[in-house]
């Protein structure tokens, strides 16, 4: 019979040693650097929108565009916060007011420049240019923050994936505004607002469902970068 003391002794024995995580600020930092980099090569294979400079000069766009980065920042520290079993869930609620700014400012566009771009409307070409620069965006945002989240499989799951899919569309919103001229009220929430909140809706629905299937394949990522909260 096994006693208390071997068994013990047997699991330390077989215990592998993890590395810790790193602080949700710094993952958050990170996250985000990456999040700029894709935005930056999209920029340079797309171009920035031909107005940009003339947009610069105005004080709600820079607001929106701001607003937007710290939404998506404040929700990726949420992200990692909550994903920790000793944290509380309050923090699912830090990106909040970045979130109402952000949001008030397109509301505003939305109620002062009620007009369309051209006579024919919304161009076939730029609407799939706007789904290729959503898809190019957010794949590979949500990829990376599931690898890192993957181990909050059964830690708060749904907030952390309404966290994460807030952090992804905010920054897709920032691309779009960034990348494509949307300055009619019909595109602004066609894209800008609605690509949020189709990616948060996404990351709430099956979020816990990603999560689990990552958790449950340890070789999704090599050996040495496997951690534990």
């Amino acid at each position: 019979m096994t006693t208390t003391p071997d068994l013990i002794s047997r699991l330390t024995d077989r215990a592998t040693p993890v590395r810790r995580l790193r602080s949700p600020a710094v993952r958050a930092v990170s996250w985000t650097l990456l999040a700029l980099a894709i935005v930056l090569l999209l920029s340079i294979l797309h171009g920035l929108r031909p107005d940009l400079e003339v947009r610069l000069h105005e004080a709600r766009f820079l607001i929106s565009m701001a607003a937007a980065l710290l939404t998506a920042f404040l929700a990726t520290v949420a992200t990692f916060k909550v994903s920790l079993p000793d944290a509380s869930r309050r923090w699912q609620w830090l990106p909040l007011p970045a979130l109402i700014l952000w949001l008030s400012t397109i509301s505003y566009g939305c109620l002062t420049d009620w007009v369309v771009t051209t006579t024919d409307g919304v161009r076939m070409g730029e609407a799939v240019e706007c789904f290729a620069t959503v898809l190019m965006t957010s794949i590979p945002l949500s990829v990376a923050m599931l690898v890192m989240v993957r181990y909050a499989a059964f830690v708060h799951p749904t907030s952390v994936s309404l966290c994460a899919g807030l952090a992804v569309g905010a920054v897709t919103s920032f691309a779009l505004a960034l990348l494509h001229p949307l300055d009619a009220t019909v595109m602004i929430l066609l894209w800008q607002v609605g690509s949020a909140a189709l990616i948060v809706t996404l990351a709430t629905a099956f979020g816990e469902a990603a999560l689990k299937w990552a958790a449950a394949r340890p070789a999704f990522l090599p050996p040495d970068s496997v951690s534990t909260p």
